[in-house]
Protein backbone atom coordinates (compact mmCIF):
# COMPACT_ATOMS: atom_id res chain seq x y z
CA UNK A 1 0.00 0.00 0.00
CA UNK A 2 1.24 3.50 -0.87
CA UNK A 3 0.72 6.47 1.48
CA UNK A 4 1.52 9.83 -0.15
CA UNK A 5 1.48 12.37 2.69
CA UNK A 6 4.00 15.14 3.47
CA UNK A 7 3.11 15.30 7.19
CA UNK A 8 5.50 12.71 8.64
CA UNK A 9 3.54 12.20 11.86
CA UNK A 10 0.27 11.45 10.06
CA UNK A 11 2.11 9.20 7.62
CA UNK A 12 3.59 7.19 10.50
CA UNK A 13 0.20 6.95 12.27
CA UNK A 14 -1.49 5.69 9.11
CA UNK A 15 1.30 3.20 8.45
CA UNK A 16 1.12 1.82 12.00
CA UNK A 17 -2.68 1.42 11.81
CA UNK A 18 -2.52 -0.43 8.50
CA UNK A 19 0.49 -2.58 9.36
CA UNK A 20 -1.39 -3.89 12.40
CA UNK A 21 -3.95 -5.21 9.90
CA UNK A 22 -1.24 -7.00 7.92
CA UNK A 23 -0.65 -4.47 5.15
CA UNK A 24 2.75 -3.83 3.55
CA UNK A 25 3.06 -0.04 3.61
CA UNK A 26 5.30 2.24 1.55
CA UNK A 27 5.39 5.90 2.55
CA UNK A 28 6.23 8.89 0.34
CA UNK A 29 6.38 12.59 1.16
CA UNK A 30 6.56 13.96 -2.40
CA UNK A 31 5.00 13.26 -5.77
CA UNK A 32 8.39 12.48 -7.30
CA UNK A 33 9.06 9.84 -4.66
CA UNK A 34 5.60 8.36 -5.23
CA UNK A 35 6.26 8.13 -8.97
CA UNK A 36 9.44 6.10 -8.34
CA UNK A 37 7.65 3.71 -6.02
CA UNK A 38 4.71 3.25 -8.42
CA UNK A 39 7.13 2.43 -11.25
CA UNK A 40 8.86 -0.23 -9.13
CA UNK A 41 6.04 -1.78 -7.06
CA UNK A 42 2.43 -2.86 -7.63
CA UNK A 43 -0.01 -1.42 -5.06
CA UNK A 44 -3.50 -2.62 -4.19
CA UNK A 45 -4.29 0.68 -2.45
CA UNK A 46 -3.02 4.25 -2.50
CA UNK A 47 -3.81 7.03 -0.02
CA UNK A 48 -3.06 10.40 -1.66
CA UNK A 49 -2.89 13.79 -0.03
CA UNK A 50 -4.06 16.51 -2.39
CA UNK A 51 -1.64 19.33 -1.46
CA UNK A 52 2.04 18.36 -1.52
CA UNK A 53 5.31 20.35 -1.67
CA UNK A 54 5.91 19.56 -5.36
CA UNK A 55 2.35 19.64 -6.68
CA UNK A 56 -1.11 18.08 -6.39
CA UNK A 57 -1.56 14.41 -5.51
CA UNK A 58 -4.32 14.30 -8.10
CA UNK A 59 -1.67 14.89 -10.78
CA UNK A 60 -0.86 11.17 -10.47
CA UNK A 61 -4.45 10.36 -11.39
CA UNK A 62 -4.28 12.70 -14.38
CA UNK A 63 -1.12 10.93 -15.51
CA UNK A 64 -2.95 7.57 -15.31
CA UNK A 65 0.11 6.18 -13.59
CA UNK A 66 -1.78 3.78 -11.34
CA UNK A 67 -2.62 0.18 -12.23
CA UNK A 68 -6.30 -0.59 -12.73
CA UNK A 69 -5.90 -2.92 -9.73
CA UNK A 70 -5.01 0.01 -7.45
CA UNK A 71 -7.85 1.44 -5.38
CA UNK A 72 -7.13 5.15 -4.78
CA UNK A 73 -8.48 7.19 -1.85
CA UNK A 74 -7.65 10.91 -1.56
CA UNK A 75 -7.12 12.91 1.63
CA UNK A 76 -8.07 16.59 1.62
CA UNK A 77 -8.16 19.40 4.16
CA UNK A 78 -11.46 20.79 5.41
CA UNK A 79 -12.96 22.89 2.63
CA UNK A 80 -11.21 20.97 -0.12
CA UNK A 81 -14.14 18.70 -0.93
CA UNK A 82 -14.42 20.09 -4.44
CA UNK A 83 -10.87 18.89 -5.09
CA UNK A 84 -11.78 15.45 -3.74
CA UNK A 85 -14.79 15.30 -6.04
CA UNK A 86 -12.51 16.16 -8.96
CA UNK A 87 -10.17 13.34 -7.86
CA UNK A 88 -13.06 10.88 -7.92
CA UNK A 89 -13.92 12.03 -11.42
CA UNK A 90 -10.35 11.14 -12.36
CA UNK A 91 -10.66 7.65 -10.90
CA UNK A 92 -10.36 7.82 -7.09
CA UNK A 93 -12.89 5.61 -5.32
CA UNK A 94 -13.39 7.61 -2.12
CA UNK A 95 -12.02 10.49 -0.02
CA UNK A 96 -11.25 11.45 3.57
CA UNK A 97 -11.60 15.00 4.94
CA UNK A 98 -8.88 16.10 7.36
CA UNK A 99 -8.75 15.92 10.28
CA UNK A 100 -9.98 12.33 10.50
CA UNK A 101 -9.60 9.43 12.89
CA UNK A 102 -7.00 7.00 11.51
CA UNK A 103 -9.30 4.17 12.69
CA UNK A 104 -11.67 5.20 9.87
CA UNK A 105 -9.12 4.41 7.18
CA UNK A 106 -9.53 0.60 7.07
CA UNK A 107 -13.29 1.04 6.64
CA UNK A 108 -12.82 3.47 3.76
CA UNK A 109 -10.27 1.19 2.09
CA UNK A 110 -12.59 -1.80 2.48
CA UNK A 111 -15.37 0.19 0.83
CA UNK A 112 -13.04 1.14 -2.03
CA UNK A 113 -12.01 -2.49 -2.45
CA UNK A 114 -15.63 -3.58 -2.71
CA UNK A 115 -16.27 -0.94 -5.35
CA UNK A 116 -13.32 -2.21 -7.41
CA UNK A 117 -14.47 -5.80 -6.96
CA UNK A 118 -18.03 -4.93 -8.00
CA UNK A 119 -16.73 -3.25 -11.15
CA UNK A 120 -14.83 -6.43 -12.10
CA UNK A 121 -17.90 -8.58 -11.39
CA UNK A 122 -20.06 -6.34 -13.58
CA UNK A 123 -17.47 -6.45 -16.36
CA UNK A 124 -17.50 -10.25 -16.29
CA UNK A 125 -21.29 -10.45 -16.26
CA UNK A 126 -21.53 -8.17 -19.28
CA UNK A 127 -19.03 -10.40 -21.03
CA UNK A 128 -20.73 -13.75 -20.46
CA UNK A 129 -24.37 -12.79 -19.91
CA UNK A 130 -24.74 -15.09 -16.91
CA UNK A 131 -27.91 -14.88 -14.89
CA UNK A 132 -28.02 -14.15 -11.20
CA UNK A 133 -30.12 -17.15 -10.29
CA UNK A 134 -32.76 -19.61 -11.36
CA UNK A 135 -35.09 -22.19 -9.87
CA UNK A 136 -34.54 -25.93 -9.93
CA UNK A 137 -37.27 -28.57 -10.09
CA UNK A 138 -36.36 -31.49 -7.83
CA UNK A 139 -39.50 -33.66 -7.66
CA UNK A 140 -39.80 -37.04 -5.96
CA UNK A 141 -37.04 -38.60 -8.08
CA UNK A 142 -34.50 -36.05 -6.81
CA UNK A 143 -35.48 -36.00 -3.14
CA UNK A 144 -32.15 -37.55 -2.13
CA UNK A 145 -30.24 -34.89 -4.08
CA UNK A 146 -32.27 -32.12 -2.44
CA UNK A 147 -31.53 -33.54 1.03
CA UNK A 148 -27.83 -33.70 0.18
CA UNK A 149 -27.81 -30.05 -0.92
CA UNK A 150 -29.68 -28.99 2.23
CA UNK A 151 -26.98 -30.69 4.33
CA UNK A 152 -24.29 -28.78 2.45
CA UNK A 153 -26.14 -25.52 3.15
CA UNK A 154 -26.44 -26.40 6.84
CA UNK A 155 -22.68 -27.07 7.01
CA UNK A 156 -22.01 -23.77 5.21
CA UNK A 157 -24.07 -21.88 7.76
CA UNK A 158 -21.98 -23.40 10.56
CA UNK A 159 -18.61 -22.76 8.94
CA UNK A 160 -19.25 -19.39 7.18
CA UNK A 161 -15.63 -18.84 6.02
CA UNK A 162 -13.27 -20.85 3.79
CA UNK A 163 -16.10 -23.07 2.63
CA UNK A 164 -15.05 -26.42 1.11
CA UNK A 165 -15.39 -26.80 -2.67
CA UNK A 166 -18.35 -28.56 -4.26
CA UNK A 167 -18.05 -30.94 -7.23
CA UNK A 168 -21.14 -31.28 -9.43
CA UNK A 169 -21.24 -34.19 -11.88
CA UNK A 170 -23.87 -34.72 -14.54
CA UNK A 171 -24.47 -35.03 -18.24
CA UNK A 172 -24.69 -31.97 -20.44
CA UNK A 173 -27.99 -30.19 -19.96
CA UNK A 174 -28.91 -31.67 -16.58
CA UNK A 175 -28.75 -28.33 -14.77
CA UNK A 176 -25.28 -28.14 -13.20
CA UNK A 177 -25.14 -24.36 -13.53
CA UNK A 178 -28.60 -24.01 -12.01
CA UNK A 179 -27.60 -26.14 -9.02
CA UNK A 180 -24.48 -23.99 -8.51
CA UNK A 181 -26.65 -20.86 -8.45
CA UNK A 182 -29.15 -22.60 -6.15
CA UNK A 183 -26.39 -23.33 -3.62
CA UNK A 184 -24.99 -19.81 -3.76
CA UNK A 185 -28.27 -17.92 -3.46
CA UNK A 186 -29.49 -20.04 -0.54
CA UNK A 187 -26.19 -20.07 1.31
CA UNK A 188 -24.47 -17.66 3.68
CA UNK A 189 -22.79 -15.87 0.75
CA UNK A 190 -25.95 -14.96 -1.12
CA UNK A 191 -25.22 -11.22 -0.76
CA UNK A 192 -21.68 -11.65 -2.13
CA UNK A 193 -20.56 -12.08 -5.77
CA UNK A 194 -21.27 -15.20 -7.81
CA UNK A 195 -18.79 -15.44 -10.69
CA UNK A 196 -19.28 -18.05 -13.42
CA UNK A 197 -16.63 -19.20 -15.88
CA UNK A 198 -17.01 -21.86 -18.55
CA UNK A 199 -13.47 -23.23 -18.68
CA UNK A 200 -14.03 -24.88 -22.07
CA UNK A 201 -14.96 -21.52 -23.64
CA UNK A 202 -11.78 -19.68 -22.60
CA UNK A 203 -8.62 -20.17 -24.73
CA UNK A 204 -5.81 -21.87 -22.81
CA UNK A 205 -3.56 -18.86 -23.38
CA UNK A 206 -6.02 -16.56 -21.58
CA UNK A 207 -7.36 -18.87 -18.87
CA UNK A 208 -4.62 -18.17 -16.28
CA UNK A 209 -4.97 -14.41 -16.64
CA UNK A 210 -8.76 -14.67 -16.47
CA UNK A 211 -8.67 -16.69 -13.25
CA UNK A 212 -5.72 -15.13 -11.44
CA UNK A 213 -5.38 -11.70 -13.05
CA UNK A 214 -2.17 -10.11 -14.27
CA UNK A 215 0.11 -7.17 -13.62
CA UNK A 216 0.98 -4.57 -16.20
CA UNK A 217 3.65 -5.92 -18.54
CA UNK A 218 3.10 -9.56 -17.55
CA UNK A 219 2.83 -10.44 -21.26
CA UNK A 220 2.89 -8.64 -24.58
CA UNK A 221 -0.67 -7.29 -24.56
CA UNK A 222 -0.85 -6.60 -20.80
CA UNK A 223 -0.87 -2.81 -21.10
CA UNK A 224 -2.77 -2.46 -17.83
CA UNK A 225 -3.13 -4.62 -14.74
CA UNK A 226 -6.33 -6.62 -14.33
CA UNK A 227 -8.07 -8.32 -11.42
CA UNK A 228 -8.72 -12.05 -11.87
CA UNK A 229 -11.96 -13.88 -11.18
CA UNK A 230 -10.65 -15.43 -7.95
CA UNK A 231 -10.17 -11.92 -6.56
CA UNK A 232 -13.45 -10.66 -8.02
CA UNK A 233 -15.28 -13.51 -6.28
CA UNK A 234 -13.57 -12.88 -2.93
CA UNK A 235 -16.08 -13.42 -0.15
CA UNK A 236 -18.47 -15.10 -2.58
CA UNK A 237 -18.57 -18.05 -5.00
CA UNK A 238 -16.59 -18.94 -8.12
CA UNK A 239 -18.32 -21.48 -10.37
CA UNK A 240 -15.92 -23.26 -12.74
CA UNK A 241 -17.94 -25.14 -15.33
CA UNK A 242 -16.16 -27.92 -17.24
CA UNK A 243 -13.08 -27.62 -15.02
CA UNK A 244 -11.24 -30.55 -16.74
CA UNK A 245 -10.86 -28.34 -19.83
CA UNK A 246 -8.10 -26.42 -18.05
CA UNK A 247 -4.54 -27.56 -18.85
CA UNK A 248 -2.74 -29.59 -16.17
CA UNK A 249 -0.39 -26.75 -15.21
CA UNK A 250 -3.32 -24.45 -14.53
CA UNK A 251 -5.14 -27.20 -12.62
CA UNK A 252 -2.13 -27.21 -10.26
CA UNK A 253 -2.57 -23.48 -9.63
CA UNK A 254 -6.27 -23.94 -8.94
CA UNK A 255 -5.36 -26.66 -6.43
CA UNK A 256 -2.86 -24.33 -4.72
CA UNK A 257 -5.50 -21.59 -4.48
CA UNK A 258 -7.93 -24.05 -2.89
CA UNK A 259 -5.37 -25.25 -0.36
CA UNK A 260 -3.60 -21.99 0.53
CA UNK A 261 -6.49 -19.53 0.10
CA UNK A 262 -4.04 -17.25 -1.70
CA UNK A 263 -3.40 -16.43 -5.33
CA UNK A 264 -0.63 -14.70 -7.24
CA UNK A 265 -1.37 -12.60 -10.30
CA UNK A 266 0.40 -13.44 -13.53
CA UNK A 267 3.64 -11.46 -13.54
CA UNK A 268 3.25 -10.53 -9.87
CA UNK A 269 5.48 -11.32 -6.91
CA UNK A 270 3.00 -10.91 -4.05
CA UNK A 271 0.34 -13.34 -2.84
CA UNK A 272 -3.20 -12.03 -2.41
CA UNK A 273 -5.36 -13.64 0.32
CA UNK A 274 -8.78 -14.83 -0.83
CA UNK A 275 -11.83 -16.48 0.70
CA UNK A 276 -13.72 -18.03 -2.22
CA UNK A 277 -16.15 -20.96 -2.32
CA UNK A 278 -15.33 -22.87 -5.50
CA UNK A 279 -18.02 -24.94 -7.20
CA UNK A 280 -16.66 -27.09 -10.03
CA UNK A 281 -18.75 -28.96 -12.58
CA UNK A 282 -18.12 -31.54 -15.28
CA UNK A 283 -20.00 -33.93 -17.55
CA UNK A 284 -16.93 -36.16 -17.92
CA UNK A 285 -15.71 -39.14 -15.87
CA UNK A 286 -12.89 -37.64 -13.80
CA UNK A 287 -11.44 -41.01 -12.80
CA UNK A 288 -11.14 -41.97 -16.45
CA UNK A 289 -9.46 -38.62 -17.18
CA UNK A 290 -7.02 -39.23 -14.31
CA UNK A 291 -6.14 -42.65 -15.78
CA UNK A 292 -5.58 -40.99 -19.15
CA UNK A 293 -3.32 -38.34 -17.58
CA UNK A 294 -5.73 -35.51 -18.42
CA UNK A 295 -6.79 -34.52 -14.89
CA UNK A 296 -4.77 -34.15 -11.70
CA UNK A 297 -5.54 -36.80 -9.11
CA UNK A 298 -4.64 -34.47 -6.22
CA UNK A 299 -7.10 -31.85 -7.49
CA UNK A 300 -9.79 -34.53 -7.78
CA UNK A 301 -9.31 -35.59 -4.15
CA UNK A 302 -9.40 -31.92 -3.06
CA UNK A 303 -12.72 -31.42 -4.87
CA UNK A 304 -14.23 -34.76 -3.87
CA UNK A 305 -15.44 -33.72 -0.41
CA UNK A 306 -18.90 -32.43 -1.33
CA UNK A 307 -19.70 -34.42 -4.50
CA UNK A 308 -23.13 -33.98 -6.08
CA UNK A 309 -24.42 -36.10 -8.97
CA UNK A 310 -27.37 -34.88 -11.02
CA UNK A 311 -29.13 -37.84 -12.67
CA UNK A 312 -29.96 -37.63 -16.38
CA UNK A 313 -33.53 -36.76 -17.29
CA UNK A 314 -34.27 -40.27 -18.61
CA UNK A 315 -33.85 -41.61 -15.05
CA UNK A 316 -36.45 -39.30 -13.52
CA UNK A 317 -39.60 -41.23 -14.49
CA UNK A 318 -42.90 -39.40 -14.04
CA UNK A 319 -41.09 -36.32 -12.76
CA UNK A 320 -40.32 -35.61 -16.44
CA UNK A 321 -44.00 -34.83 -16.93
CA UNK A 322 -44.20 -32.69 -13.78
CA UNK A 323 -41.13 -30.76 -14.89
CA UNK A 324 -42.53 -30.34 -18.41
CA UNK A 325 -45.82 -28.97 -17.07
CA UNK A 326 -44.00 -26.49 -14.82
CA UNK A 327 -41.81 -25.32 -17.70
CA UNK A 328 -44.80 -25.20 -20.05
CA UNK A 329 -46.65 -22.82 -17.74
CA UNK A 330 -43.70 -20.41 -17.64
CA UNK A 331 -43.23 -20.61 -21.42
CA UNK A 332 -46.88 -19.81 -22.09
CA UNK A 333 -46.65 -16.80 -19.80
CA UNK A 334 -43.48 -15.65 -21.52
CA UNK A 335 -45.02 -15.89 -24.99
CA UNK A 336 -48.34 -14.49 -23.73
CA UNK A 337 -50.25 -17.50 -24.98
CA UNK A 338 -53.13 -19.47 -23.41
CA UNK A 339 -52.12 -22.34 -21.18
CA UNK A 340 -51.42 -25.61 -23.02
CA UNK A 341 -52.00 -29.11 -21.66
CA UNK A 342 -50.27 -32.39 -22.46
CA UNK A 343 -52.36 -35.35 -23.61
CA UNK A 344 -52.04 -38.77 -21.91
CA UNK A 345 -50.25 -40.06 -25.00
CA UNK A 346 -47.94 -37.04 -24.91
CA UNK A 347 -47.11 -37.84 -21.29
CA UNK A 348 -46.16 -41.40 -22.21
CA UNK A 349 -43.95 -40.14 -24.99
CA UNK A 350 -42.19 -37.64 -22.73
CA UNK A 351 -41.39 -40.39 -20.21
CA UNK A 352 -40.39 -42.93 -22.90
CA UNK A 353 -38.04 -40.65 -24.83
CA UNK A 354 -34.29 -40.96 -24.03
CA UNK A 355 -33.62 -37.15 -23.82
CA UNK A 356 -29.94 -37.20 -24.80
CA UNK A 357 -29.87 -33.40 -24.31
CA UNK A 358 -31.57 -33.70 -20.89
CA UNK A 359 -33.40 -30.68 -19.41
CA UNK A 360 -31.98 -28.32 -22.01
CA UNK A 361 -33.43 -30.45 -24.82
CA UNK A 362 -36.78 -30.72 -23.01
CA UNK A 363 -36.93 -26.94 -22.62
CA UNK A 364 -36.28 -26.39 -26.32
CA UNK A 365 -38.77 -29.09 -27.30
CA UNK A 366 -41.48 -27.48 -25.19
CA UNK A 367 -40.81 -23.99 -26.49
CA UNK A 368 -40.96 -25.22 -30.10
CA UNK A 369 -44.28 -26.87 -29.33
CA UNK A 370 -45.68 -23.73 -27.70
CA UNK A 371 -44.66 -21.56 -30.64
CA UNK A 372 -45.40 -23.83 -33.61
CA UNK A 373 -48.13 -26.30 -32.57
CA UNK A 374 -51.79 -25.38 -32.95
CA UNK A 375 -54.51 -26.23 -30.45
CA UNK A 376 -54.46 -26.26 -26.68
CA UNK A 377 -53.23 -29.85 -26.30
CA UNK A 378 -49.82 -31.26 -27.13
CA UNK A 379 -49.07 -34.92 -27.83
CA UNK A 380 -45.45 -34.77 -29.09
CA UNK A 381 -46.16 -37.32 -31.81
CA UNK A 382 -42.66 -37.01 -33.29
CA UNK A 383 -41.17 -38.40 -30.04
CA UNK A 384 -42.90 -41.72 -30.54
CA UNK A 385 -40.29 -43.06 -32.98
CA UNK A 386 -36.67 -43.92 -32.59
CA UNK A 387 -34.29 -41.46 -30.93
CA UNK A 388 -30.68 -41.50 -32.08
CA UNK A 389 -27.78 -40.48 -29.91
CA UNK A 390 -24.12 -41.10 -30.74
CA UNK A 391 -23.62 -44.54 -32.30
CA UNK A 392 -26.33 -46.41 -30.36
CA UNK A 393 -29.99 -46.53 -31.42
CA UNK A 394 -32.27 -46.01 -28.42
CA UNK A 395 -35.95 -46.96 -28.30
CA UNK A 396 -38.38 -45.51 -25.73
CA UNK A 397 -37.92 -47.43 -22.48
CA UNK A 398 -34.79 -49.15 -23.82
CA UNK A 399 -32.22 -50.62 -21.41
CA UNK A 400 -29.29 -49.74 -23.65
CA UNK A 401 -26.94 -46.99 -22.44
CA UNK A 402 -27.27 -44.32 -25.15
CA UNK A 403 -23.57 -43.47 -24.79
CA UNK A 404 -22.45 -47.05 -25.55
CA UNK A 405 -20.11 -47.70 -28.47
CA UNK A 406 -18.12 -50.82 -29.27
CA UNK A 407 -14.44 -50.75 -28.23
CA UNK A 408 -12.12 -50.65 -31.22
CA UNK A 409 -10.41 -53.87 -30.10
CA UNK A 410 -13.74 -55.71 -30.06
CA UNK A 411 -15.32 -57.54 -27.13
CA UNK A 412 -16.55 -61.06 -26.31
CA UNK A 413 -20.21 -61.52 -27.22
CA UNK A 414 -20.09 -64.98 -25.59
CA UNK A 415 -18.98 -63.51 -22.27
CA UNK A 416 -21.68 -60.86 -22.48
CA UNK A 417 -24.40 -63.48 -23.09
CA UNK A 418 -23.17 -65.54 -20.15
CA UNK A 419 -23.14 -62.43 -17.97
CA UNK A 420 -26.77 -61.64 -18.86
CA UNK A 421 -27.75 -65.22 -18.00
CA UNK A 422 -26.03 -64.95 -14.61
CA UNK A 423 -27.80 -61.64 -13.91
CA UNK A 424 -31.17 -63.23 -14.80
CA UNK A 425 -30.46 -66.21 -12.53
CA UNK A 426 -29.51 -63.91 -9.66
CA UNK A 427 -32.73 -61.91 -10.08
CA UNK A 428 -34.83 -65.08 -10.25
CA UNK A 429 -33.19 -66.79 -7.25
CA UNK A 430 -31.41 -69.35 -9.48
CA UNK A 431 -34.71 -70.53 -10.96
CA UNK A 432 -33.78 -71.57 -14.51
CA UNK A 433 -37.34 -71.39 -15.84
CA UNK A 434 -37.90 -67.90 -14.40
CA UNK A 435 -34.52 -66.73 -15.74
CA UNK A 436 -35.43 -68.03 -19.21
CA UNK A 437 -38.70 -66.03 -19.11
CA UNK A 438 -36.77 -62.87 -18.15
CA UNK A 439 -34.42 -63.43 -21.08
CA UNK A 440 -37.13 -64.35 -23.58
CA UNK A 441 -35.48 -67.70 -24.42
CA UNK A 442 -36.22 -71.36 -23.72
CA UNK A 443 -35.21 -73.17 -20.55
CA UNK A 444 -33.14 -75.60 -22.63
CA UNK A 445 -31.13 -72.71 -24.09
CA UNK A 446 -30.24 -71.44 -20.61
CA UNK A 447 -29.19 -74.96 -19.55
CA UNK A 448 -27.15 -75.33 -22.74
CA UNK A 449 -25.27 -72.13 -22.00
CA UNK A 450 -24.68 -73.10 -18.39
CA UNK A 451 -23.21 -76.41 -19.52
CA UNK A 452 -20.55 -74.55 -21.52
CA UNK A 453 -22.15 -74.70 -24.96
CA UNK A 454 -21.38 -71.89 -27.40
CA UNK A 455 -23.17 -70.69 -30.48
CA UNK A 456 -20.67 -68.41 -32.16
CA UNK A 457 -17.24 -66.79 -32.33
CA UNK A 458 -15.67 -63.78 -30.71
CA UNK A 459 -16.84 -60.37 -31.83
CA UNK A 460 -14.19 -58.31 -33.46
CA UNK A 461 -12.15 -61.26 -34.76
Amino acid sequence: MLILEDEALLRRQLAAQLERLGADVTGAGTIDAARRFIAELPFDFALLDVNLPDGQGTDLLKEKIFSTNTSVVVMTADGGVSGAVEAMRLGALDYLVKPFDVAEVPLVLSRARRARQSARVEEHRRGDGSQSGAGFFFGASMAALERQLEKILAADQRVQTQLPPVLIEGETGTGKTTIARWLHHRGPRAAQPLIEMNCSAVPETLAESELFGHERGAFTDARTARMGLFEAANGGTLFLDELPSLPLALQAKVLKALEDHRIRRLGGNREVPIDVRVIAATHRDLKALISAGLFREDLYHRLDLYRVRIPPLRERGDDIVNLAESMMERLCQRHRLPRRTITPEGRRRLVGYAWPGNVRELSHELERAVVFEDGDQLDFAHLGGVARTGIATVLPGDWLNPEFSFPTEGFSLEDSINRLIQLALKQSGNNVSAAARLLGVSRDYVRYRLSGGKSGGKAGE
